[in-house]
Protein backbone atom coordinates (compact mmCIF):
# COMPACT_ATOMS: atom_id res chain seq x y z
CA UNK A 1 0.00 0.00 0.00
CA UNK A 2 1.31 3.44 -0.88
CA UNK A 3 2.13 5.63 2.16
CA UNK A 4 -0.11 8.29 0.62
CA UNK A 5 -3.15 6.02 0.90
CA UNK A 6 -2.87 4.86 4.52
CA UNK A 7 -5.88 6.93 5.60
CA UNK A 8 -8.19 5.59 2.92
CA UNK A 9 -11.22 3.82 4.43
CA UNK A 10 -12.32 0.83 2.40
CA UNK A 11 -16.01 0.11 1.92
CA UNK A 12 -17.85 -2.90 3.29
CA UNK A 13 -17.81 -4.85 0.02
CA UNK A 14 -14.08 -4.36 -0.45
CA UNK A 15 -13.35 -5.48 3.12
CA UNK A 16 -15.68 -8.48 2.72
CA UNK A 17 -13.38 -9.66 -0.08
CA UNK A 18 -9.94 -8.52 1.08
CA UNK A 19 -9.80 -7.91 4.86
CA UNK A 20 -7.27 -10.11 6.63
CA UNK A 21 -5.85 -11.60 3.42
CA UNK A 22 -2.82 -10.91 1.24
CA UNK A 23 -1.44 -12.92 -1.69
CA UNK A 24 0.47 -15.92 -0.37
CA UNK A 25 4.10 -14.77 0.00
CA UNK A 26 5.51 -18.19 -0.96
CA UNK A 27 3.39 -19.17 -3.97
CA UNK A 28 1.70 -15.89 -4.93
CA UNK A 29 -1.73 -17.53 -4.61
CA UNK A 30 -4.46 -14.88 -4.58
CA UNK A 31 -7.03 -17.05 -2.77
CA UNK A 32 -6.38 -17.67 0.93
CA UNK A 33 -4.61 -21.05 1.26
CA UNK A 34 -6.11 -23.81 3.37
CA UNK A 35 -3.45 -24.51 5.99
CA UNK A 36 -4.60 -28.06 6.74
CA UNK A 37 -2.10 -28.82 9.48
CA UNK A 38 -2.30 -29.59 13.17
CA UNK A 39 0.95 -27.88 14.19
CA UNK A 40 3.73 -25.54 13.15
CA UNK A 41 7.54 -25.77 13.22
CA UNK A 42 9.39 -23.51 15.66
CA UNK A 43 12.46 -21.54 14.62
CA UNK A 44 14.29 -22.43 17.82
CA UNK A 45 13.82 -23.41 21.45
CA UNK A 46 13.66 -19.72 22.41
CA UNK A 47 11.07 -19.09 19.68
CA UNK A 48 8.91 -21.94 21.00
CA UNK A 49 9.16 -20.64 24.56
CA UNK A 50 8.22 -17.11 23.56
CA UNK A 51 5.18 -18.39 21.66
CA UNK A 52 3.95 -20.42 24.62
CA UNK A 53 4.55 -17.44 26.92
CA UNK A 54 2.46 -15.23 24.58
CA UNK A 55 5.47 -12.93 24.17
CA UNK A 56 5.50 -13.46 20.39
CA UNK A 57 2.57 -13.80 18.02
CA UNK A 58 2.60 -16.88 15.83
CA UNK A 59 1.15 -20.34 15.38
CA UNK A 60 1.73 -23.27 17.69
CA UNK A 61 -1.18 -25.67 17.24
CA UNK A 62 -4.37 -25.37 15.21
CA UNK A 63 -6.55 -25.78 18.28
CA UNK A 64 -5.21 -22.37 19.35
CA UNK A 65 -4.65 -20.58 16.04
CA UNK A 66 -4.26 -21.30 12.35
CA UNK A 67 -3.36 -18.96 9.44
CA UNK A 68 -6.52 -19.74 7.46
CA UNK A 69 -8.73 -19.29 10.51
CA UNK A 70 -6.90 -16.06 11.35
CA UNK A 71 -7.96 -14.55 8.02
CA UNK A 72 -11.59 -15.26 8.88
CA UNK A 73 -11.15 -13.74 12.33
CA UNK A 74 -9.59 -10.56 10.96
CA UNK A 75 -12.23 -10.25 8.26
CA UNK A 76 -15.21 -10.54 10.59
CA UNK A 77 -13.57 -8.17 13.09
CA UNK A 78 -13.15 -5.65 10.26
CA UNK A 79 -16.75 -5.99 9.07
CA UNK A 80 -18.09 -5.57 12.62
CA UNK A 81 -15.77 -2.67 13.39
CA UNK A 82 -14.28 -4.66 16.26
CA UNK A 83 -10.79 -4.89 17.71
CA UNK A 84 -10.30 -8.67 17.54
CA UNK A 85 -12.19 -11.89 16.87
CA UNK A 86 -12.07 -15.59 17.69
CA UNK A 87 -13.51 -18.27 15.41
CA UNK A 88 -15.19 -21.35 16.89
CA UNK A 89 -16.61 -24.63 15.62
CA UNK A 90 -20.28 -23.53 15.63
CA UNK A 91 -22.46 -20.60 16.61
CA UNK A 92 -23.37 -22.34 19.87
CA UNK A 93 -19.65 -22.82 20.58
CA UNK A 94 -19.08 -19.11 19.95
CA UNK A 95 -21.86 -18.19 22.37
CA UNK A 96 -20.49 -20.58 25.00
CA UNK A 97 -16.93 -19.29 24.56
CA UNK A 98 -17.99 -15.64 24.68
CA UNK A 99 -19.78 -16.11 27.99
CA UNK A 100 -17.51 -18.60 29.75
CA UNK A 101 -14.61 -16.19 29.19
CA UNK A 102 -16.19 -13.90 31.80
CA UNK A 103 -18.48 -16.20 33.81
CA UNK A 104 -17.89 -18.72 36.59
CA UNK A 105 -19.87 -20.74 39.11
CA UNK A 106 -22.19 -18.44 41.06
CA UNK A 107 -22.52 -15.81 38.35
CA UNK A 108 -25.73 -14.59 36.72
CA UNK A 109 -26.85 -13.54 33.22
CA UNK A 110 -29.81 -11.41 32.16
CA UNK A 111 -30.99 -12.41 28.70
CA UNK A 112 -33.85 -11.68 26.33
CA UNK A 113 -36.62 -14.29 26.49
CA UNK A 114 -36.94 -14.19 22.70
CA UNK A 115 -33.61 -15.88 21.96
CA UNK A 116 -33.21 -18.79 19.58
CA UNK A 117 -34.42 -21.99 21.27
CA UNK A 118 -30.94 -23.54 21.38
CA UNK A 119 -29.60 -20.44 23.11
CA UNK A 120 -32.34 -20.60 25.72
CA UNK A 121 -31.39 -24.24 26.30
CA UNK A 122 -27.68 -23.47 26.60
CA UNK A 123 -28.11 -20.51 28.95
CA UNK A 124 -31.11 -21.77 30.88
CA UNK A 125 -30.20 -25.45 31.28
CA UNK A 126 -26.61 -26.08 30.20
CA UNK A 127 -25.14 -23.17 32.13
CA UNK A 128 -27.28 -23.90 35.20
CA UNK A 129 -25.43 -27.22 35.52
CA UNK A 130 -22.24 -25.18 35.80
CA UNK A 131 -23.73 -23.03 38.53
CA UNK A 132 -24.44 -20.06 36.24
CA UNK A 133 -28.04 -18.83 36.42
CA UNK A 134 -29.90 -16.96 33.69
CA UNK A 135 -32.95 -14.75 34.08
CA UNK A 136 -34.93 -14.34 30.84
CA UNK A 137 -36.85 -11.10 30.42
CA UNK A 138 -39.21 -9.63 27.85
CA UNK A 139 -36.92 -7.36 25.80
CA UNK A 140 -39.76 -5.14 24.62
CA UNK A 141 -39.40 -3.13 27.86
CA UNK A 142 -35.75 -2.20 28.39
CA UNK A 143 -36.36 -1.66 32.09
CA UNK A 144 -36.97 -5.41 32.43
CA UNK A 145 -33.21 -5.87 31.99
CA UNK A 146 -32.49 -3.31 34.71
CA UNK A 147 -34.96 -4.87 37.12
CA UNK A 148 -33.43 -8.33 36.65
CA UNK A 149 -29.80 -7.33 37.31
CA UNK A 150 -28.34 -8.65 40.55
CA UNK A 151 -25.05 -8.02 42.38
CA UNK A 152 -23.66 -11.20 40.77
CA UNK A 153 -24.83 -10.38 37.22
CA UNK A 154 -21.87 -10.49 34.85
CA UNK A 155 -23.42 -10.20 31.37
CA UNK A 156 -26.51 -8.94 29.54
CA UNK A 157 -27.38 -10.92 26.41
CA UNK A 158 -29.68 -10.31 23.46
CA UNK A 159 -30.16 -10.75 19.72
CA UNK A 160 -30.18 -7.92 17.19
CA UNK A 161 -33.19 -9.57 15.54
CA UNK A 162 -34.89 -12.32 17.55
CA UNK A 163 -35.26 -15.79 16.07
CA UNK A 164 -38.03 -16.65 15.34
CA UNK A 165 -40.06 -13.77 16.81
CA UNK A 166 -38.26 -11.29 14.50
CA UNK A 167 -38.36 -8.61 17.20
CA UNK A 168 -35.77 -5.82 17.17
CA UNK A 169 -33.73 -5.17 20.32
CA UNK A 170 -33.05 -1.57 21.34
CA UNK A 171 -29.29 -2.12 21.59
CA UNK A 172 -28.44 1.40 22.70
CA UNK A 173 -30.93 1.38 25.57
CA UNK A 174 -29.93 -2.09 26.78
CA UNK A 175 -26.23 -1.15 26.53
CA UNK A 176 -26.91 1.81 28.81
CA UNK A 177 -28.47 -0.49 31.39
CA UNK A 178 -25.53 -2.90 31.25
CA UNK A 179 -22.92 -0.14 31.47
CA UNK A 180 -24.73 1.54 34.36
CA UNK A 181 -23.91 -1.65 36.27
CA UNK A 182 -20.37 -2.07 34.95
CA UNK A 183 -21.10 -5.19 32.91
CA UNK A 184 -20.77 -5.90 29.17
CA UNK A 185 -23.57 -6.25 26.65
CA UNK A 186 -23.22 -9.34 24.45
CA UNK A 187 -25.19 -9.30 21.20
CA UNK A 188 -25.93 -12.16 18.80
CA UNK A 189 -25.82 -10.42 15.41
CA UNK A 190 -26.44 -13.57 13.34
CA UNK A 191 -29.76 -12.63 11.74
CA UNK A 192 -28.84 -9.04 10.85
CA UNK A 193 -25.20 -9.74 9.86
CA UNK A 194 -22.59 -6.97 10.04
CA UNK A 195 -23.83 -5.67 6.69
CA UNK A 196 -27.21 -4.60 8.07
CA UNK A 197 -26.31 -3.68 11.64
CA UNK A 198 -23.21 -2.75 13.64
CA UNK A 199 -24.05 -3.41 17.32
CA UNK A 200 -20.79 -1.78 18.47
CA UNK A 201 -22.03 1.54 17.08
CA UNK A 202 -24.93 1.35 19.56
CA UNK A 203 -22.85 0.39 22.61
CA UNK A 204 -22.53 -3.41 22.49
CA UNK A 205 -19.23 -4.77 23.82
CA UNK A 206 -19.11 -8.32 22.44
CA UNK A 207 -20.77 -9.69 19.30
CA UNK A 208 -21.29 -13.35 18.45
CA UNK A 209 -22.28 -14.97 15.16
CA UNK A 210 -23.45 -18.30 13.98
CA UNK A 211 -21.39 -18.00 10.81
CA UNK A 212 -23.27 -21.09 9.66
CA UNK A 213 -26.06 -18.71 8.66
CA UNK A 214 -25.70 -15.51 6.60
CA UNK A 215 -21.90 -15.21 6.79
CA UNK A 216 -21.49 -18.61 5.12
CA UNK A 217 -24.73 -18.19 3.23
CA UNK A 218 -25.01 -21.53 1.47
CA UNK A 219 -26.01 -24.05 4.13
CA UNK A 220 -22.79 -26.04 3.83
CA UNK A 221 -20.59 -25.20 6.80
CA UNK A 222 -20.78 -24.94 10.60
CA UNK A 223 -18.87 -22.08 12.23
CA UNK A 224 -19.12 -19.37 14.87
CA UNK A 225 -17.28 -16.13 15.63
CA UNK A 226 -16.82 -13.98 18.74
CA UNK A 227 -15.87 -10.32 18.18
CA UNK A 228 -14.65 -7.85 20.80
CA UNK A 229 -15.20 -4.10 20.48
CA UNK A 230 -12.06 -3.31 22.48
CA UNK A 231 -13.90 -0.49 24.27
CA UNK A 232 -15.10 -2.14 27.48
CA UNK A 233 -12.92 -1.05 30.42
CA UNK A 234 -12.42 -4.22 32.45
CA UNK A 235 -10.28 -2.27 34.93
CA UNK A 236 -12.75 0.52 35.70
CA UNK A 237 -13.78 1.02 39.34
CA UNK A 238 -17.26 -0.27 38.45
CA UNK A 239 -16.02 -3.42 36.69
CA UNK A 240 -12.72 -4.49 38.25
CA UNK A 241 -14.29 -6.26 41.24
CA UNK A 242 -16.72 -8.07 38.95
CA UNK A 243 -14.06 -9.42 36.57
CA UNK A 244 -10.91 -10.08 38.62
CA UNK A 245 -9.89 -12.86 36.21
CA UNK A 246 -9.28 -10.22 33.54
CA UNK A 247 -6.83 -8.42 35.83
CA UNK A 248 -5.22 -11.08 38.01
CA UNK A 249 -2.62 -13.68 36.95
CA UNK A 250 -4.30 -16.49 35.01
CA UNK A 251 -4.15 -19.85 36.73
CA UNK A 252 -4.99 -21.46 33.40
CA UNK A 253 -2.16 -19.88 31.42
CA UNK A 254 1.25 -19.17 32.96
CA UNK A 255 0.04 -16.37 35.22
CA UNK A 256 -0.49 -13.92 32.35
CA UNK A 257 -2.63 -10.88 33.16
CA UNK A 258 -4.83 -10.64 30.07
CA UNK A 259 -6.07 -7.06 30.34
CA UNK A 260 -2.73 -5.68 31.46
CA UNK A 261 -0.80 -7.56 28.78
CA UNK A 262 -3.11 -7.25 25.78
CA UNK A 263 -5.24 -4.22 26.59
CA UNK A 264 -8.11 -3.68 24.19
CA UNK A 265 -8.01 -7.27 22.92
CA UNK A 266 -7.34 -8.90 26.29
CA UNK A 267 -10.82 -10.40 26.41
CA UNK A 268 -10.31 -12.14 23.07
CA UNK A 269 -6.97 -13.55 24.20
CA UNK A 270 -8.58 -14.84 27.40
CA UNK A 271 -11.38 -16.45 25.41
CA UNK A 272 -8.83 -18.04 23.09
CA UNK A 273 -6.34 -19.31 25.68
CA UNK A 274 -8.58 -20.16 28.64
CA UNK A 275 -11.81 -21.29 26.97
CA UNK A 276 -11.39 -22.33 23.33
CA UNK A 277 -7.94 -23.87 23.88
CA UNK A 278 -9.21 -25.79 26.92
CA UNK A 279 -12.65 -26.91 25.75
CA UNK A 280 -11.54 -27.44 22.15
CA UNK A 281 -14.47 -26.01 20.17
CA UNK A 282 -12.04 -25.15 17.38
CA UNK A 283 -12.91 -24.24 13.80
CA UNK A 284 -11.19 -26.32 11.14
CA UNK A 285 -9.12 -24.54 8.44
CA UNK A 286 -11.33 -25.96 5.67
CA UNK A 287 -14.50 -24.67 7.31
CA UNK A 288 -12.90 -21.26 7.85
CA UNK A 289 -12.02 -21.17 4.15
CA UNK A 290 -15.59 -22.08 3.16
CA UNK A 291 -17.02 -19.31 5.35
CA UNK A 292 -14.57 -16.87 3.76
CA UNK A 293 -16.00 -17.74 0.34
CA UNK A 294 -19.46 -16.91 1.60
CA UNK A 295 -18.42 -13.61 3.16
CA UNK A 296 -17.06 -12.37 -0.17
CA UNK A 297 -20.66 -12.01 -1.41
CA UNK A 298 -22.30 -11.12 1.92
CA UNK A 299 -23.12 -7.54 0.94
CA UNK A 300 -24.74 -8.66 -2.32
CA UNK A 301 -26.69 -11.52 -0.78
CA UNK A 302 -28.03 -9.46 2.12
CA UNK A 303 -29.44 -6.90 -0.31
CA UNK A 304 -31.19 -9.69 -2.21
CA UNK A 305 -32.48 -11.33 0.99
CA UNK A 306 -33.92 -8.02 2.19
CA UNK A 307 -35.55 -7.12 -1.12
CA UNK A 308 -37.15 -10.56 -1.47
CA UNK A 309 -38.27 -10.67 2.17
CA UNK A 310 -39.94 -7.27 1.84
CA UNK A 311 -41.85 -8.43 -1.24
CA UNK A 312 -42.89 -11.62 0.54
CA UNK A 313 -43.99 -9.72 3.67
CA UNK A 314 -46.06 -7.27 1.62
CA UNK A 315 -47.59 -10.14 -0.35
CA UNK A 316 -48.52 -12.02 2.83
CA UNK A 317 -49.89 -8.88 4.48
CA UNK A 318 -52.43 -8.58 1.66
CA UNK A 319 -53.16 -12.29 1.25
CA UNK A 320 -56.73 -13.30 2.18
CA UNK A 321 -55.57 -16.61 3.69
CA UNK A 322 -53.01 -15.05 6.07
CA UNK A 323 -54.05 -13.91 9.56
CA UNK A 324 -50.90 -12.05 10.59
CA UNK A 325 -47.37 -11.24 9.39
CA UNK A 326 -44.32 -10.21 11.41
CA UNK A 327 -41.50 -8.43 9.57
CA UNK A 328 -39.82 -5.27 10.92
CA UNK A 329 -39.43 -3.86 7.42
CA UNK A 330 -43.21 -3.36 7.18
CA UNK A 331 -44.42 0.09 8.18
CA UNK A 332 -47.14 -1.63 10.24
CA UNK A 333 -44.59 -3.48 12.40
CA UNK A 334 -44.19 -2.26 16.01
CA UNK A 335 -40.43 -2.67 15.48
CA UNK A 336 -40.28 -0.55 12.30
CA UNK A 337 -39.04 2.70 13.90
CA UNK A 338 -36.26 0.93 15.77
CA UNK A 339 -35.31 -0.98 12.63
CA UNK A 340 -34.96 2.33 10.76
CA UNK A 341 -32.60 3.57 13.47
CA UNK A 342 -30.37 0.49 13.69
CA UNK A 343 -30.33 -1.11 10.23
CA UNK A 344 -28.87 -0.15 6.87
CA UNK A 345 -31.39 1.31 4.43
CA UNK A 346 -32.09 -0.75 1.31
CA UNK A 347 -34.40 0.66 -1.40
CA UNK A 348 -35.71 3.30 1.00
CA UNK A 349 -36.65 0.86 3.78
CA UNK A 350 -34.72 -0.62 6.71
CA UNK A 351 -32.93 -3.80 5.68
CA UNK A 352 -34.34 -6.33 8.11
CA UNK A 353 -32.72 -9.51 6.83
CA UNK A 354 -34.57 -12.47 5.33
CA UNK A 355 -36.49 -13.88 8.32
CA UNK A 356 -40.21 -13.40 8.74
CA UNK A 357 -43.11 -15.22 10.37
CA UNK A 358 -46.82 -15.51 9.66
CA UNK A 359 -49.98 -17.44 10.49
CA UNK A 360 -52.73 -18.93 8.33
CA UNK A 361 -56.45 -18.18 8.64
CA UNK A 362 -57.95 -21.53 9.54
CA UNK A 363 -59.99 -23.18 12.27
CA UNK A 364 -56.93 -25.27 13.10
CA UNK A 365 -54.12 -22.87 12.22
CA UNK A 366 -51.36 -25.14 13.52
CA UNK A 367 -52.55 -28.01 11.32
CA UNK A 368 -52.93 -25.62 8.37
CA UNK A 369 -49.31 -24.60 8.94
CA UNK A 370 -48.19 -28.20 8.69
CA UNK A 371 -50.20 -28.65 5.49
CA UNK A 372 -48.62 -25.47 4.09
CA UNK A 373 -45.12 -26.79 4.70
CA UNK A 374 -45.92 -30.15 3.14
CA UNK A 375 -47.35 -28.40 0.05
CA UNK A 376 -44.26 -26.30 -0.71
CA UNK A 377 -42.64 -27.15 -4.03
CA UNK A 378 -39.09 -25.79 -3.95
CA UNK A 379 -38.99 -24.07 -0.55
CA UNK A 380 -37.08 -26.44 1.71
CA UNK A 381 -38.40 -27.70 5.05
CA UNK A 382 -35.36 -27.78 7.32
CA UNK A 383 -33.88 -26.35 10.52
CA UNK A 384 -31.63 -23.57 9.31
CA UNK A 385 -31.75 -19.91 8.31
CA UNK A 386 -29.58 -17.59 6.25
CA UNK A 387 -29.26 -19.89 3.25
CA UNK A 388 -29.31 -18.71 -0.37
CA UNK A 389 -32.32 -21.03 -0.68
CA UNK A 390 -35.73 -20.22 0.81
CA UNK A 391 -36.38 -22.31 3.91
CA UNK A 392 -39.55 -22.94 5.90
CA UNK A 393 -40.25 -24.48 9.30
CA UNK A 394 -42.81 -24.70 12.13
CA UNK A 395 -40.78 -23.53 15.19
CA UNK A 396 -43.11 -24.76 17.95
CA UNK A 397 -42.74 -28.38 16.86
CA UNK A 398 -39.07 -28.24 15.78
CA UNK A 399 -36.47 -25.64 16.76
CA UNK A 400 -38.32 -24.70 19.97
CA UNK A 401 -39.85 -28.10 20.71
CA UNK A 402 -37.73 -28.55 23.87
CA UNK A 403 -39.34 -25.49 25.50
CA UNK A 404 -42.26 -25.68 27.92
CA UNK A 405 -45.58 -24.00 27.11
CA UNK A 406 -44.63 -21.11 29.38
CA UNK A 407 -41.22 -20.75 27.71
CA UNK A 408 -42.83 -20.85 24.26
CA UNK A 409 -45.21 -18.09 25.28
CA UNK A 410 -42.40 -15.93 26.69
CA UNK A 411 -40.38 -16.50 23.52
CA UNK A 412 -43.37 -15.41 21.43
CA UNK A 413 -43.55 -18.75 19.60
CA UNK A 414 -47.20 -19.28 18.74
CA UNK A 415 -48.64 -22.70 17.78
CA UNK A 416 -49.59 -21.33 14.33
CA UNK A 417 -46.25 -19.61 13.63
CA UNK A 418 -44.55 -20.43 10.31
CA UNK A 419 -41.03 -19.13 9.87
CA UNK A 420 -39.67 -18.29 6.44
CA UNK A 421 -36.00 -17.72 5.77
CA UNK A 422 -36.39 -15.97 2.43
CA UNK A 423 -33.67 -16.85 -0.07
CA UNK A 424 -32.29 -15.12 -3.12
CA UNK A 425 -34.25 -16.95 -5.82
CA UNK A 426 -36.44 -14.94 -8.20
CA UNK A 427 -39.02 -13.22 -6.02
CA UNK A 428 -41.94 -14.16 -8.28
CA UNK A 429 -41.12 -17.84 -7.90
CA UNK A 430 -41.06 -17.54 -4.11
CA UNK A 431 -44.43 -15.77 -4.15
CA UNK A 432 -45.88 -18.44 -6.46
CA UNK A 433 -44.79 -21.26 -4.16
CA UNK A 434 -46.19 -19.50 -1.10
CA UNK A 435 -49.51 -18.82 -2.81
CA UNK A 436 -50.07 -22.34 -4.07
CA UNK A 437 -49.07 -23.82 -0.70
CA UNK A 438 -51.48 -21.52 1.15
CA UNK A 439 -54.33 -22.61 -1.10
CA UNK A 440 -53.55 -26.26 -0.49
CA UNK A 441 -53.22 -25.66 3.26
CA UNK A 442 -56.85 -24.56 3.60
CA UNK A 443 -58.34 -26.69 0.82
Amino acid sequence: MSPDHKDHEYGFGTRAIHAGAIPDPVTGARATPIHQTTSFVFDSADHAASLFNLQTFGNVYSRISNPTVAVLEERVASLEGGRAALACATGMAAQMTALLAILKNGDHIVAASTLYGGSIGQLGIGFSRLGIETTFVDPQDTENFRRAIRPNTRAVYGETIGNPLVNVLDIEAVATVAHDHGIPLVIDNTVASPYLCNPFAFGADIVVHSATKYLGGHGTTMAGVVVESGKFDWGSPQSRDKFPEMLEPSRAYHGVKFYETFGDFGYTMKARMEVNRTFGATLSPLNAWLILQGIETLHLRMQAHCRNAMQVAQFLEQHPLVSWVNYPGLATSPHHALAKKQFRTIDGAPGCSGILTFGIKAADAARAGERFIDACEFMSHLANIGDAKTLVIHPASTTHRQLSEDELQRAGVRPDMIRLSVGIEDAQDILWDIDQALKQAVA
